[in-house]
């Protein structure tokens, strides 16, 4: 991308390519940017190429709204004869509820290698007195990224209700695909036919919600991991948003979000301005591909953790409340000994906290708890060689809160009442600066005082009439800028510390947190059959390195069921590896065993935190293959997982997807993920190329033809390591 922007004299077709996707926007006539083309690269084209594009894409105009064609800007305007979701949503006073923008400038980085570049366009309505500023860029890695600028010029207020942008898709984009979910069960995708109408997903939680779009695909019928067109946006933005699918009978499909502002949240005053979140779109052959733009943007990002991603040691399905000096220490020796490097003190540590119906809002250690103060065990915990990290909940706070009494006025409320508990816990109203100058201050010396290099941040409830004290006014728009203004002070000031997003798990997880957060709590399940899946559509958007993914107790928190040490451990390999296990209480036996899957983790981290995902169409539902191959395709390795019994006695072939077809590779099992654990083991008949020599085949073999799976039960996995 070229340093600094160049004026366009005569803005007219503009052509970015990158990363094999092109986009193709039309300037001409002084309105709104159009998109030509989203979709493959269409190879290098000059204005006489692009304006025939133009006019072979041109729909025959059929009258009705208007007698020309009807063109649909990024951002969508009725003035236009488009009478679908509108792109801005507002008025003064009742007037100006529809803009006809006119392009006063535009501005293109673009170095002509292909590598992407960005539009900058302003725009002007004399009529409703509104300025514009579209971005709309092309990263490097192939990602369509956009936002909106809305500025009021006039002397009377303009109240914006909604600003949506749009990128259009192929008529052949005929299934849609986004996700739903709740606590323990986070990201569960759900399809359904792209037909005519509006598809509208809509999250009104105050965070980015269990039951959100996520990630918004329309593909061809059928697309699968590693087949079929597909486009895709995904909403950048910890509040309230909404993301829609739309086909109309003007020949034109589209995928739109913005954020839900709720009534009377923004009122620009004279020369005020509102800012959209970032929308995101990839295009891809298949989902692994749409995935792998995501992943390879994030991390070229300048604040990507770039070292190895520490084991963690979390404490709280080890001991709960239960906060004694004593034990504590115990569980880090354990900790430390199986080889975990990161050791994090979760909720109970502060003020009156014994349990999760008191003390949120007092960030003070508390005396009770710690007479000396968290020392003795940051002091224990470091000399054993491990970070110290620790849990906090800075947005909420429980009536029965020192906090509480002292500042009835900084909790988030409307119409004269308090909105009903939820955990017991109320909403700390951060946009309020007295609230925000205390949790900083707070938190801060926190950080200042113990040797804390890593934040657990939660946020455990949905936000329920979130107003502003004493006027009632809405604000979850105001609370989540004023969340990411405290992240972004901390990190100023605390460079070196990570914080995890972790909201009731994963609820949490956008683009735009993860710009001040270094990992996802992908959920508080760690059921290893549940994580399968959750894991699996967490990694849709978010690469592995940067989800949260632990070992449990051999008997599941939060489900009751019981899964071998070696289901577990592999499930969590597949992340940033932890343990949340009392491991003081585990046998010799598996502690040995779990120190194996630690260094396993630890020898395969850096392959696991740079390849690319994959993830292989198997026909048969019981079984899945997951894996990671290296960029440059020298090494991968792959889980075979069965979550039932399969239809097939033995099952079939898998395939293992991502390899260079011309390479030979050598695919052996992978210890300790070896143990081939079902009944034609138990029998003594072993698969035949189930040995430590293995067998070499060139890539294309293994993704076509596969390898034969071996029997497993179910909730079981085996390893396997190729490399050329």
């Amino acid at each position: 991308m070229a340093p600094s922007s160049v004026p366009l004299a005569e803005p007219g077709l503009i052509h970015l390519r990158s990363a094999g996707v092109g986009l193709v926007l039309d300037l001409s006539g002084g309105t709104l940017p159009r998109v030509v083309h989203w979709g493959a690269d269409l190879g290098p084209l000059d204005q006489t190429a692009l304006a025939a594009l133009r006019l072979a894409a041109r729909p025959q105009p059929i009258g009705f709204s208007v007698d020309s064609p009807v063109d649909v800007a990024v951002l969508p305007e009725q003035s236009a004869g488009w009478l679908g979701t509108p792109g801005l949503v507002g008025n003064r006073g009742g007037a100006d509820f529809s803009t006809a923008f006119r392009v006063t400038g535009a501005d293109l980085d673009d170095d002509g290698t292909g590598s992407g570049g960005r539009l900058k366009v302003t725009a002007h309505d004399p009529v409703a007195a509104l300025g514009l500023e579209l971005t709309v860029e092309l990263t490097a890695q192939g990602l369509v990224r956009q936002r909106a600028t809305v500025t009021n010029r006039g002397t009377g207020p303009f109240a914006v209700d909604a600003v949506n942008l749009t990128l259009p898709v192929p008529p052949d984009a005929t299934e849609l695909l986004d996700f739903t979910g709740h606590h323990l069960r986070e990201r569960s995708p759900q399809r359904t036919p792209f037909t005519h109408g509006l598809r509208v997903r809509e999250n009104r939680t105050g965070r980015t919600g269990y039951d959100a779009a996520y990630l918004l695909a329309a593909g061809t019928a059928g697309f699968g991991n590693r087949s079929g067109r597909v486009w895709a946006v995904h909403t950048a933005w910890s509040g309230n948003h909404r993301t829609f699918a739309e086909r109309t009978f003007h020949s034109v499909s589209l995928l739109g979000s913005g954020e839900l502002l709720l009534s009377g949240e923004v009122t620009l005053a004279p020369d005020a301005s509102y800012t959209t979140p970032w929308q995101y779109g990839a295009h891809g052959n298949g989902l692994d591909e749409v995935s792998a733009r995501f992943h390879r943007h994030l991390r070229a990002r300048p604040n990507h953790p770039s070292g190895p991603r520490p084991v963690v040691v979390n404490t709280w399905e080890a001991v709960y409340f239960d906060h004694d000096l004593t034990r504590l220490r115990s569980l880090a020796d354990a900790a430390a000994a199986v080889g975990a490097e990161r050791f994090v003190l979760d909720d109970g540590w502060f003020g009156s906290r014994r349990n999760d119906r008191r003390g949120l809002g007092d960030w003070y250690v508390s005396d009770e708890v710690w007479p000396d103060g968290l020392g003795p065990l940051t002091d224990h915990v470091t000399g054993l060689g491990m970070q110290f990290g620790i849990w906090v909940e800075p947005e909420m706070i429980n009536e029965d809160s020192d906090l509480a009494r002292a500042h009835p006025d900084w909790i988030m409320a409307t119409g004269g009442r308090l909105p009903g508990a939820a955990r017991a816990q109320q909403v700390l109203d951060l946009a309020r600066p007295e609230a925000f100058a205390y949790i900083l201050e707070r938190l801060d010396d926190l950080l200042t005082t113990y040797p804390v290099s890593y934040l657990k941040w939660d946020h455990n409830r949905d936000l329920v009439e979130a107003g502003h004290q004493p006027d009632g006014r809405a604000g979850v728009h105001d609370q989540t800028h004023a969340v990411y203004r405290l992240m972004d002070e901390l990190r100023g000031r605390h460079p070196e510390v990570e914080i995890e997003s972790c909201s009731s798990g994963g609820g949490r997880v956008d683009l735009e947190i993860l710009e001040r957060t270094d990992r996802v709590w992908v959920s508080d399940c760690i059921d290893a059959l549940e994580r399968q899946r959750i894991q699996r559509w967490t990694n849709t958007l978010i690469p592995f390195e940067l989800m949260g993914t632990h070992v449990g107790a051999g008997l599941a928190h939060t489900t009751h069921r019981h899964h071998p040490l070696d289901f577990r451990a592999g499930t969590a390999l597949f992340g940033h590896f932890g343990i949340e296990w009392d491991l003081t209480r585990a046998g010799t036996e598996d502690l040995a065993r779990l120190g194996a899957w630690v260094a396993l983790y630890k020898e395969l981290r850096g392959l696991l935190h740079t390849g690319t995902a994959v993830h292989a169409d198997h026909a048969d539902p019981a079984y899945d293959v997951t894996g990671v191959v290296a960029e440059d395709g020298s090494d991968a390795v792959f889980a075979i997982v069965a979550s039932a019994t399969s239809e097939l006695y033995p099952p079939g072939p898998v395939r293992l997807p991502g390899l260079r077809p011309d390479v030979t590779y050598h695919v052996r099992p992978l210890p300790p993920g070896d143990v081939t654990d079902g009944n034609a083991a138990r029998w003594g008949v072993p698969l035949p190329w189930w040995t430590p020599e293995g067998v070499r085949l060139p890539g294309r073999a293994l993704a076509e033809a596969g390898l034969q799976a071996p029997v497993l039960f179910p909730e079981r996995l085996v390893l396997l390591r190729a490399t050329a």
